[in-house]
């Protein structure tokens, strides 16, 4: 059996010219390099790689993130307030407010209710048993 396979000429030229290929040119393998098996398994291995890379990635976000004060991602004040009642003007009950200087018993009751600080303000008189207050103090906000 003969074949015949047409080939540019080897001097250069672009007159293509006819060649007789024997039954031994046609048994050698077509595809030359790696073999499929070898290229599968090294894509499977980079894949593998790249996906470590992303868990690895995520895993040190999230300990980045755990590792963040609570005041960063909004669960806290630097007071240890949540950043509802530190940023609000109303001091809620239950709170324990620290005194600050030029802080009379009248602005505590305004600050504890804006619209009736008169009741406020006899109530944190009760709580407190005296009508001046220290800065520094810590008052429980009744």
């Amino acid at each position: 059996m003969a074949a015949v396979e047409l080939l540019e000429s080897p001097e250069f030229t672009t007159e293509p010219y006819l060649r007789l290929v024997s039954y031994e040119d046609l048994n050698r393998p077509i595809r030359q390099g790696v073999p499929l098996r070898q290229r599968r398994l090294a894509r499977d291995l980079a894949r593998r790689r790249r996906h470590r890379a992303l868990v690895a990635l995520v895993v040190c976000g999230a300990l980045v993130v755990l590792a963040m004060p609570g005041h960063l991602l909004g669960a806290t004040s630097g007071t240890g307030l949540s950043n509802d009642l530190a940023s609000s003007l109303v001091l809620a009950s239950g709170m324990d407010y620290v005194v600050q200087p030029g802080d009379t018993v009248n602005t505590i009751a305004r600050d504890m209710n804006p619209t009736n600080p008169g009741e406020a303000r006899l109530v944190l008189i009760r709580e407190l048993g005296s009508s001046v207050v220290v800065p520094g103090e810590h008052v429980l906000i009744p």
